[in-house]
């Protein structure tokens, strides 16, 4: 296992994590656009629509998860979604995803949130073992539904 280290994305980072935001949007078939993926991750973090979390691997940007603040109505508790969890490939194997997992996790203990839900394709049988190694469970009560615009 590599020495992996998370940190608390910033402005800074931004440009540390736009190679890495642009490869997880290719791997969900969608265009390159540096330009594009800098502004938008420029946007959320100056609104703090987001919290970013970037792995260093030998003073490497190795991978980063983005979360979202939402909230369960049910429970009246903070909930966040861990929207998007990439690893650069040369990076794989090596715990970087499971540390950002981890960084999510105690995230949501320290702001005292009820949890964290995510979605991933049914076909990314690796990224669903790794959440259930993790522990996350498969939410088998609930069907979402999307309406796209």
């Amino acid at each position: 296992m590599a020495d992996v280290r998370t940190v608390r994305a910033e402005l800074g980072d931004v440009d540390r994590i736009v190679p890495l935001f642009d490869a997880y949007r290719r791997f969900y078939r969608e265009r390159s656009d540096p330009e594009g993926a800098r502004a938008f991750l420029t946007d959320r973090l100056t609104r703090g629509e987001s919290v970013i979390f970037l792995a260093i691997v030998d003073a490497a940007a190795a991978g980063f998860t983005q979360l979202y603040p939402s909230f369960s109505s049910v429970s009246m508790q903070r909930l966040w979604i861990l929207n998007d969890l990439f690893v650069d490939p040369s990076a794989r194997r090596a715990g970087v995803a499971r540390a950002l997992i981890e960084r999510a996790e105690r995230w949501a203990v320290e702001t005292g949130a009820k949890g964290l839900t995510l979605g991933t394709q049914i076909t990314n049988a690796a990224a669903r073992r790794l959440y259930e190694a993790c522990g996350w469970a498969r939410d088998d009560e609930f069907v979402t539904y999307h309406r796209f615009f």
